[in-house]
């Protein structure tokens, strides 16, 4: 049921304590347990919530799955090592840098505080269909967009290190069309089949779409889209392009 207790030694069972940052990150982790009032089972399990709940975890790397109880395990445990909110890091390490709006928010639930070294602070969740989550306008996104379009500079300052990006855009074994959290891959054409191979995308709920193309120097962003239209759009603005 949705009322076990929730898991707070993120990483103590036999299979959990085998996971890695890049497992996390790759959604390949298969983190057992419960976080929030929201068991791992619980968040579209393919198999079926049945099935899920009755067969053994999948070696962590083995299997790629988007699970957001376990994008809210890798913010907690990120919460652990900053020691201070997410998304006052963000603010701070990227957003103000890149010329963001203030009307961008990053939320948790209403029962996601923990307290640290004696502060009460919320832990944010990664995606919004149980409430919480990412909010932001077009031009915040295109901005992110143009970040890891200029490989993580902005105006000669590097902002992320062009390892990380690197890595990012690393396909994850179990899932060539994902990298790290959100780089959505195209590397085996199937995102946009009309792209580069080295075309890239970050996708919210919705579908909101930041199209990364560094072949083309092209960004997109496009918002409230049927997911299963993005790549005709891609192709139409690419096919518009002067050669």
């Amino acid at each position: 049921h949705f009322f076990e207790e929730d898991v707070f030694e993120l990483f103590d069972t036999e299979h959990n304590r085998t996971i890695t940052w890049d497992h996390l990150l790759r959604q390949t982790s298969d983190w057992e347990g419960s976080l929030w009032g929201k068991p791992d089972w619980a968040d579209r399990p393919s198999e079926g919530v049945a099935k899920k709940r009755a067969r053994p975890q999948n070696a962590p790397g083995s299997v790629y799955e988007y699970n957001d109880t376990r994008v809210n395990v890798l913010a907690l445990a990120l919460l652990n090592i900053w020691r201070k909110p997410l998304p006052t890091v963000l603010k701070e390490k990227i957003m103000d840098p890149i010329g963001a709006s203030d009307t961008w928010r990053w939320t948790g639930y209403e029962n996601s505080f923990v307290i640290i070294d004696g502060q009460i602070i919320q832990s944010v969740s990664g995606g919004s269909h149980w409430g919480g989550g990412m909010m932001l306008s077009a031009w915040d996104q295109a901005r992110f967009g143009y970040l890891t379009l200029r490989n993580g500079s902005w105006n000669g300052k590097q902002l992320i290190a062009p390892e990380w990006i690197k890595k990012s855009k690393t396909p994850t074994p179990a899932n060539p069309s994902y990298g790290f959290m959100n780089y959505f891959l195209n590397e085996d054409l199937k995102q946009v089949p009309a792209a580069p191979k080295s075309a890239f995308l970050h996708i919210g709920a919705g579908t909101n779409m930041i199209y990364v193309d560094p072949e083309n120097d092209l960004l997109i962003v496009a918002r409230w889209i049927p997911n299963e239209d993005k790549a005709e759009l891609v192709k139409m603005v690419l096919e518009s392009l002067d050669k």
